[in-house]
């Protein structure tokens, strides 16, 4: 029984309409959402993008409408011509922004029918497996359909921004080269050139690298990208980066930008300041302080090292670390002597463990002294001085590990945000945005004893670190910053290396050789030959941004059509199997995996 338009023109979205606008006459489309039939009156809510609006069916007004209007289901499309009317003092419902208005129906079309959904769409509470099955359906939520807006205001605030700001919108190629960036390629098998492969993009990085070479000065893209790992929370295979360029500039400039653009984005999509400029903390302060290069600095809880103190214990798990070069750090849990049981404590040593730590120890300041499995091992001085330096008072209790930096950062980091979450110490309303800056050039591997780069193999060394890159690559720091919120990277960025010398000194110290650079990176070493201008720039993650302005706890919330854990996608069924001509044309041939 579905209708056809015939003509029939919308005027307007229902949820946009208010009292001024009673007396109007109105063409409104959308579903139905709930239907209540009391007798001689009718009642649905109907729902389009802008929100729901009551329209009313009057049995006085025509039999033969009302008896149409009897045939509507939950879901059916409808188009409705009416009177936009009040309500009725008793029936105003001020849960609705047009609570205080309904439409008098006079004319109707029911444009298509629905089956009964596998779920309600007014329901909070739907399993996630069964909405992103039915992802068409789940996107009909207001919920849902207020994450897309926002988006979308994100994504149109930041090109209004840009635009302002002189910068080009410039696409980059989806096939692209395969080069190491850091994560598994995604690869597309060529049918023109048997045997070879695209690669899908991990990021725009040589390209926009490439347009600054090209004389293009801004450029910006809101790119899609795409890496082949372990998914999680906050990350998809595919993703969309906010991604810039610019050329004569330094570090400063580009923070400047970035931070102006964010600050806008927040004020343009949920009316918030953030006051400018930010704050900027090393990389160096940020682990010491916090033990994360992304640190929440919404509550205490920081990390004071005491390797000072304890570098001649006699307690080998604290002197021991210290002698092999790292350290003895420890977190003063305020207060939370009566609120965390013996049980908990156990617990969250066993949850520090997830971080390779090898144990935990602790003190517990008490009325009566102090409890501790490791007192019996320290000095009356040494145990003065650890309760001096983490200002430890009746009622706290003191977390140490002791290890390798990277462990001892990793795991107390992550432990004084769990405190953080068990003591309800969070302010979900406070946005701290900063600017972490000066990373290391390098990481390193204790398993392969190899270094590979902190962000990529394009950033730029610090200018008085530039000879030790090959003589000593740890200690060497790199003009590279993060923009980090609340404990999250919003966006990442550097100054880039521009000098054909340099990259291949680089490219070296990461185990490539002459051979492999040509093969890997040639076309990029030889545009660095024409005249290659200082460059930088810094990408943002628009999902995770996202994600943090409408409050989702997961990424996929604000993505239209996600993948679940496993990189699938439970509406689509993608990835599937292909027919074997394609699979011939292609030159593949698929091997059962043992």
């Amino acid at each position: 029984m579905a209708e056809a338009l015939q003509g029939w023109k919308r005027t307007c979205l229902g949820a946009t309409l208010s009292v001024d606008d009673v007396s109007k006459e109105v063409t409104l489309m959308g579903w139905a959402q709930r239907r209540r039939d009391l007798g001689s009156l009718m009642f649905v809510d109907l729902r389009d993008r802008s929100g729901i609006i009551q329209i009313v069916f009057d049995s006085s007004k025509g039999k033969e409408l009302f008896e149409k209007a009897e045939k509507i289901r939950n879901e059916f499309v409808l188009a409705i011509k009416g009177t936009v009317v009040l309500r009725d003092n008793e029936t105003i419902n001020e849960n609705l922004s047009t609570g205080k208005i309904e439409i008098k129906v006079s004319e109707l079309k029911i444009l298509s029918e629905s089956k009964t959904p596998p779920f309600s769409i007014e329901e909070g509470a739907v399993q996630d497996t069964v909405r992103l099955k039915y992802r068409y359906l789940d996107l009909r939520r207001p919920a849902m359909q207020k994450n897309l807006i926002i988006r979308h205001k994100i994504a149109a605030v930041t090109r209004e921004f840009l635009n302002s700001e002189g910068f080009l919108e410039i696409e980059t190629p989806i096939l692209a080269k395969s080069t190491p960036e850091g994560a598994r390629d995604y690869l597309v098998p060529s049918r023109v050139h048997p045997g070879s492969f695209y690669a899908l993009p991990q990021s725009p990085q040589q390209f926009k690298q490439l347009l600054m070479i090209s004389g293009m000065d801004r450029y910006y893209q809101i790119a899609r990208c795409f890496r082949d790992e372990d998914l999680r929370a906050d990350r998809q295979p595919e993703f969309t980066q906010i991604d810039m360029e610019m050329s004569f500039v330094e570090e400063d400039d580009i923070m400047d930008v970035s931070e102006r653009m964010i600050a806008k984005v927040f004020k343009e999509t949920i009316g918030v300041d953030i006051p400018l400029p930010l704050k900027r903390m090393k990389y160096d302060e940020a682990m010491d302080r916090f033990g994360s290069d992304k640190p929440d600095t919404r509550f205490g809880l920081e990390l004071k090292n005491i390797s000072d103190i304890l570098i001649d214990s006699t307690f080998n798990v604290f002197s021991g670390a210290i002698a092999s070069g790292g350290s003895v750090r420890a977190v003063n849990a305020k207060g939370c002597a009566d609120l965390l049981a013996r049980r908990d404590i156990d617990a969250l040593v066993d949850y520090v463990k997830i971080y390779k730590a090898k144990g935990m120890a602790w003190i517990t300041i008490t009325e009566e002294g102090l409890k501790s499995p490791i007192t019996k091992f320290l000095t009356e001085q040494e145990i003065a001085s650890i309760v001096e330096r983490l200002e430890g008072k009746v009622g706290d209790i003191l977390f140490f590990v002791a290890d390798r930096d990277d462990i001892v950062f990793d795991s107390l980091g992550h432990l004084r945000l769990k405190l953080a979450e068990k003591l309800g110490l969070i302010d979900d309303s406070v946005y701290n945005l900063l600017f972490v800056t000066e990373f290391p050039l390098f990481e390193y591997d204790y398993e392969t004893k190899t270094y590979s780069p902190k962000h990529h193999p394009f950033t730029s060394p610090r200018d008085q670190d530039l000879d030790i890159v090959e003589s000593d690559p740890g200690k060497a720091y790199a003009k590279a910053y993060d923009l980090v919120l609340n404990g999250m990277e919003l966006g990442g960025g550097s100054i880039r290396i521009h000098s054909v010398e340099l990259q291949q000194r680089m490219f070296r110290v990461l185990g490539h050789t002459d051979e492999s650079i040509r093969e890997r990176f040639g076309f990029l070493i030889d545009a660095f030959e024409y005249g290659p201008p200082p460059h930088g720039g810094l990408a943002f993650g628009l999902d995770r941004i996202a994600m943090i302005l409408t409050n989702s706890k997961s990424i996929r919330d604000v993505i239209a059509f996600p993948k679940v854990q496993n990189a699938s996608c439970l509406m689509s069924e993608a990835p599937s199997g292909v027919d074997q001509q394609q699979l011939d044309e292609l030159c593949i041939k698929v091997v059962e995996k043992k």
